[in-house]
């Protein structure tokens, strides 16, 4: 039996299109906080489970090899929530995925999570929150792949990607449809484990780009 890859955050804009493409080549469970609300999102034969990321998802883990933590707090939340999704949570949803055996760990973060000193003042507790999961999935021994993102934007997916940060700020851009199919390449195709990519627009297919 092919093991399963759970997808959190799988309502939300990128998670949607992730189980979509995702789901064309591996059984995929979509954890969402409310199945009545959110499971005509999905494609049929999708398995959507319903658990909330601030408690124990040990039930959503069951038989899942993968893990793609796609759910976030959203830029226009409060410091406090930025808090208990982006950090806390994430590092809970860690250390249960590594008590359920997951061999992959795929953590969608942000651009400027390097070094949230130098991101923009208002999002600085996002980028710090950002920072200290990213860090603390290295660190717990997890084989992981970290994707860093730039300003995500609803435009068509091209295919193309660029992993070095533009100096244009404006040009520190991709689509969700790009984050999406760079999250699938990486859990489907031979990808370096233990490696951190930015994403932004670019002139190099994701196949080459992530490798």
């Amino acid at each position: 039996m092919v093991s399963r890859t759970l997808i959190i955050g799988a309502s939300g804009q990128v998670g949607r299109h992730v189980v979509s493409l995702l789901h064309q080549h591996c059984p995929v469970v979509a954890m969402v906080r409310d199945k009545t609300r959110t499971s005509a999102l999905f494609p049929s034969g999708v398995d959507v489970i319903e658990a909330d990321i601030e408690t124990d998802i040990s039930d959503a883990l069951h038989g899942c090899s993968r893990v793609v933590f796609s759910a976030g707090s959203g830029a226009g939340t409060s410091a406090e929530q930025t808090l208990l999704v982006d950090l806390w949570a994430a590092c809970k949803v860690i250390d249960q995925a590594k008590s359920c055996g997951v061999t992959h760990f795929l953590m969608v973060s942000s651009r400027g999570a390097d070094n949230p000193d130098n991101g923009p003042l208002p999002i600085k507790p996002y980028l710090i929150a950002k920072h200290v999961a990213d860090r603390y999935l290295i660190d717990s021994g997890l084989p992981y792949t970290i994707l860093r993102p730039g300003r995500l934007i609803d435009e068509r997916a091209t295919g193309l990607v660029n992993t070095v940060r533009p100096v244009d700020p404006k040009q520190q851009v991709i689509s969700r449809e790009d984050t999406a199919a760079s999250i699938v390449h990486c859990l489907c195709q031979p990808v370096e484990l233990d490696s951190i990519y930015e994403l932004y627009q670019g002139c190099t297919p994701i196949a080459q780009a992530l490798v």
